[in-house]
């Protein structure tokens, strides 16, 4: 009968004597429970001090290839005086705020950065005088870096955190392939977009570009795996004439078995678009020459719409495209030009013909 109490309390002993290690979000806290009893550290973490993470609460804007920094800063109520040796971690995060992938851990003055963000991703060191840094900045931005990011200060067994929107400034364009509508499924939507300089848009790129106008009848895939498509003018063959205008949604879809066509974001361009034309036009492979012997590529339709968008690329003469299509982009409209909005125009994918070509450069 005697054995349960002395078992209970040798397994007391052993927790109280510190080699009982606590894990809290991950990480091992060593520094105050294992520090060679450093009594001071203890007094601290139970002395009513709150740790306060301050983030940006409005969206940061930033473009493809710039350099942005994520706000975010952190103190303690009441001020325990000079900087301790915190961790902070960041995340990107999904739209259901769930995490996505980790970006970037520090401690003390040593960070690491994981995946795609490695190379690109690091501290900013100077703050403001009464916050401590913790900003994020990330260089050479690219399209997929749009979203929610955590900031995750960590102290001990506090454990803080807030959220910046990373929102990319760029244009959504729907996509058909060559061989018509609705034969995409979600993997090679992605794939599609992928090969005209874009990736599938979000909800929140596909709404901002409702906002500013655009009004596309046929649905396409987006980067949850939803199928939605935006209307301004409801008619008939669009959901009806009696819907109010929005972004109309056929929900989540298989994204292997269900085919639609594909909505892409792009971003601004580091390079240029040009026009090249000979008297009597090229075929398509001839076009692809003459970008070459330009020093340049032929153009692919995300940075066809880029240019069009950012760079103010007017052009009345149709091009060829590096998926085999035929467009131009037309910022002022005129007189035998097209409609009399603003876009870029297609021809679909002549088989047959002889046009300019659009060719990208870096600059």
């Amino acid at each position: 009968m005697l054995l349960l109490p002395l078992l209970l309390k040798a397994t007391l002993l052993h927790l109280a004597s510190g080699f009982y290690h606590p894990f809290h979000n991950g990480f091992y806290y060593n520094h105050i429970m294992n520090d060679n009893g450093d009594e001071q550290d203890r007094v601290d973490y139970f002395s009513g001090s709150r740790l306060v993470v301050e983030a940006s609460k409005d969206p940061v804007y930033s473009y493809n290839g710039a350099n942005v920094t994520l706000p975010c800063h952190y103190r303690y109520e009441p001020n325990l005086g000079p900087k301790r040796k915190i961790r902070i971690k960041w995340s990107k995060l999904r739209d259901d705020y769930t995490k996505e992938q980790d970006v970037m851990v520090a401690i003390g003055k040593t960070y690491v950065a994981f995946g795609d963000f490695k190379g690109r991703a690091h501290f900013r060191q100077a703050g403001e005088a009464s916050w401590h840094e913790a900003s994020l900045v990330i260089s050479d931005v690219r399209l997929k870096d749009d979203g929610k990011y955590r900031c995750e200060v960590i102290d001990g067994l506090e454990d803080e955190s807030d959220v910046v929107d990373l929102r990319l400034q760029g244009i959504v364009f729907p996509y058909q392939p060559p061989r018509g509508q609705y034969r995409l499924n979600f993997h090679e939507a992605e794939q599609v977009c992928q090969d005209q300089g874009a990736i599938l848009a979000n909800f929140n790129q596909l709404f901002q570009a409702w906002s500013e106008g655009l009004d596309w009848c046929n649905a396409g895939w987006l980067a949850d795996g939803t199928v939605q498509y935006p209307i301004r003018l409801p008619r008939k063959p669009c959901g009806g004439v009696h819907l109010a205008p929005g972004i109309r949604s056929y929900g989540p879809r298989h994204r292997h078995l269900h085919r639609f066509d594909a909505f892409c974001f792009s971003s601004a361009l580091k390079g240029e678009v040009f026009y090249l034309d000979r008297l009597a036009g090229m075929t398509l492979e001839e076009a692809k020459q003459s970008c070459q012997d330009a020093g340049a590529e032929i153009a692919r339709v995300g940075q066809l719409y880029s240019a069009w968008k950012f760079a103010g690329l007017d052009r009345c003469s149709a091009g060829w495209l590096a998926d085999g299509s035929v467009r131009y982009p037309i910022v002022t409209p005129r007189a035998n030009c097209g409609p009399a909005e603003p876009g870029v125009r297609s021809f679909g994918f002549p088989r047959k013909g002889r046009f300019g070509v659009f060719c990208y450069r870096e600059r």
